[in-house]
């Protein structure tokens, strides 16, 4: 990154291009798929054409492994041997642990104690070893504390050029698909995503609407658009932890700030209703985070009608009874 965060590097499409040649057979290119059905033709923006890109059926449920791949590329040989580390609730030590399998290292990945189950489960079946804390908080100081003691590689959830430019790949991906589109939503946890995204979109299709997607118990991404400047907050209070993010940093918010146009922003409620529809109308079974995009497509219907709109599914890591209560809470006026 530049020495002002207020002009942050920006990959070229050909360097993003080359990024998507480089992660090969390990990352899928998953599908664009317009989106019809009775249920959603009855609910979204009037005479508009909607786009799912479903990433959900990425190599461990999420976008995740795009960017953590290329960082573990990047490894020297001495870096490998040593091993790398991440903290997470569960998508990105997931995606950590696959590309760590795949690229011939060890991984050892810090989660909360709170974290699912079932995602713990998945990164020890991915091969990681996971260390259990009691919070966030604690799992940073404990990823720490292996950077100095065991020499390990720390791989950040969503701050960095590589990460990003791993993101921007999946912008890429799906606007080559879909052709031209008038708005793109993306979801917002640490900005990662929506940073990647972004750049690639407006490079490729300037006049099309970015639009990211937080929670509104995780709005750090709103709050510092609004601040001018990244933000953190006290608490997550949102069904949506892959969101869940305390804080916005310099890389990832300068590239949202630059091509995100807006962030709006969903509650819980708006969440669950939109995970009944897809999975009723789609047929998808989607965590909290990989509906909130169509959550604020329902919430913006009278501004789209007559558009062209991509949604960005980003994962699908929810275990059965999480899923199944929020089905239960969304489903009024749904089903």
């Amino acid at each position: 990154m530049s020495a002002d965060a207020a002009t942050p590097v920006v990959p070229t499409i050909e360097v993003i291009q080359r990024a998507r040649r480089d992660l090969g057979a390990l990352i899928r290119e998953t599908p664009a798929w317009e989106w019809q059905g009775y249920r959603i033709d009855a609910r979204k923006p009037a005479g508009s054409t909607l786009w799912l890109k479903l990433e959900l059926f990425q190599h461990t449920g999420t976008f995740k492994p795009r960017g953590s791949l290329l960082v573990l590329r990047d490894l020297s040989p001495e870096q490998k041997a040593r091993g790398v580390t991440a903290v997470s609730a569960g998508n990105h030590a997931m995606a950590v642990a696959y590309g760590s399998r795949a690229l011939g290292t060890n991984a050892k990945v810090v989660m909360p104690k709170t974290a699912n189950p079932a995602r713990i489960a998945a990164c020890r079946e991915l091969g990681a070893e996971v260390v259990l804390v009691d919070t966030i908080a604690d799992a940073f100081a404990m990823v720490a504390q292996l950077e100095r003691e065991e020499g390990r590689h720390f791989v950040h959830p969503f701050e960095g050029e590589r990460t990003a430019l791993g993101n921007a790949t999946l912008g890429l991906e799906f606007l080559r698909q879909t052709g031209n589109l008038d708005v793109l939503f993306v979801a917002i946890g640490g900005g990662g995503l929506a940073a990647g995204v972004a750049m690639a979109c407006k490079q490729l299709q300037p006049r099309c609407r970015v639009i990211g997607v937080e929670p509104f118990g995780a709005d750090t991404m709103f709050r510092s658009f609004a601040a001018g400047s990244p933000q953190k907050i006290d608490k997550v209070t949102t069904i949506a932890d892959s969101l869940g993010a305390p804080m916005a940093m310099p890389y990832s918010y300068a590239l949202c700030r630059r091509y995100v146009d807006e962030v709006v922003r969903v509650d819980d409620d708006e969440i669950c209703r939109a995970m009944v529809l897809l999975f009723a109308d789609a047929k998808l079974a989607v965590e909290p985070a990989g509906a909130a995009t169509t959550a604020a497509i329902l919430q913006r219907r009278d501004q789209l009608a007559g558009l062209r709109i991509g949604s960005i599914v980003c994962g699908s890591n929810v275990d059965p009874d999480t899923f199944g209560r929020c089905l239960e809470r969304g489903r009024a006026g749904i089903l």
